[in-house]
């Protein structure tokens, strides 16, 4: 039986932005790969891939846990600069993932993430 699972989530672009003021690279390293650092230059593209990775994490049922760390997410862009987010494939299989669609989005000082799985 296949299934779709949704996560969403929204977070405030100044929390992150102080966040990176007081952590710098250091503390993006903790949620993001480096190649992730180098794709997400300003605040608003950092708070849209944390906003990512908490959705995929929602969507999972999981949360942020032992069963899924940030680095077991990566963000990247397809050819036409739209995101994509996969997980390592020991974590696909674990959690029987098929396929994940990610949208980003900033506004009103807020960016925001849906995460819609296909599970196998």
């Amino acid at each position: 039986m296949v299934r779709l699972e949704v996560g969403v989530d929204l977070v405030s672009i100044s929390r992150i932005e102080s966040f990176i003021d007081r952590f710098g690279n250091r503390g993006k390293e903790k949620f993001l790969s480096e190649s992730e650092i180098v794709l997400a230059k300003s605040p608003q593209s950092v708070a849209g891939f944390w906003a990512a990775k908490e959705a995929l994490a929602k969507a999972l049922k999981c949360g942020i846990s032992r069963e899924l760390s940030f680095h077991d997410m990566e963000i990247s862009k397809d050819s036409r600069g739209a995101p994509i987010i996969g997980l390592k494939e020991t974590k696909k299989h674990f959690f029987g993932v098929d396929s994940i669609s990610l949208s980003i989005t900033h506004d009103g000082g807020f960016a925001a993430a849906v995460v819609a799985v296909l599970l196998k």
